[in-house]
């Protein structure tokens, strides 16, 4: 039974890990302030009682929705936190850019840092910044907006919203995005995490979950 007011959708469990399809607008891990505690971990903490306090291996945006893994065990949590650390995580993303983007596809490459005095903006530095990497590819135009698939090779905070938006990047930011482009509030954004690929922490086999975007 789900608590009340969750309705947080639980797309696969088992005695080790969880996988969710988080809405837009919740946020992954708790906040700063009493306001900010709801989020993906509280419930699914609420939900599972013998799950780890901090079962989080990866995260979303706030804004972003989709699908997002959590471990129950601390030996899950390890095994899976390394096969993102190693890059053997398949991710896919599929986004509505505000713009027409004329090219197929290709890659962004760019470097990039949080800026102190904007937090948590990010901004572009090829000196200080990490590198970001990021494969994509159109899918169609509707209405003077461009689908787009992205497949990131990184995983640095803000990547893709960064990389669209930037005019060194695809210079078209993702619809909605507040940070970044012309959206004014939490739950607007069209960036949905479609694709999860990864291996079972104690079994070892593959296992993969799509969701379709909700835009």
């Amino acid at each position: 039974m789900n608590p009340a007011g969750d309705d947080l959708t639980i797309l696969y469990a088992d005695d080790d890990l969880v996988v969710v399809d988080k809405p837009s607008g919740l946020l992954s891990v708790p906040g700063k302030g009493e306001e900010n505690q709801d989020c993906v971990v509280a419930r699914v903490r609420a939900r599972f009682p013998k799950c780890m306090e901090q079962p989080s291996v990866h995260r979303l945006d706030q804004d972003t929705s989709g699908l997002l893994l959590l471990a129950l065990t601390a030996s899950a949590h390890r095994n899976l936190s390394k096969q993102f650390m190693d890059r053997l995580v398949g991710k896919r993303y599929v986004a509505l850019l505000d713009g027409v983007l004329e090219a197929a596809g290709g890659v962004v490459d760019l470097r990039f840092r949080l800026d102190p005095d904007d937090r948590p903006r990010q901004v572009y530095d090829p000196e200080r910044g990490k590198r970001g990497v990021t494969r994509w590819r159109r899918l169609g135009v509707e209405d003077g907006r461009t689908r787009v698939e992205f497949m990131p090779q990184t995983g640095r905070t803000h990547q893709l919203r960064l990389h669209s938006a930037h005019e060194k990047g695809l210079g078209c930011p993702i619809v909605g995005d507040r940070l970044y482009g012309s959206g004014t509030g939490p739950g607007q954004l069209l960036l949905h995490a479609s694709l999860l690929r990864f291996r079972h922490p104690v079994t070892g086999r593959p296992m993969e979950f799509a969701s379709k975007p909700p835009f």
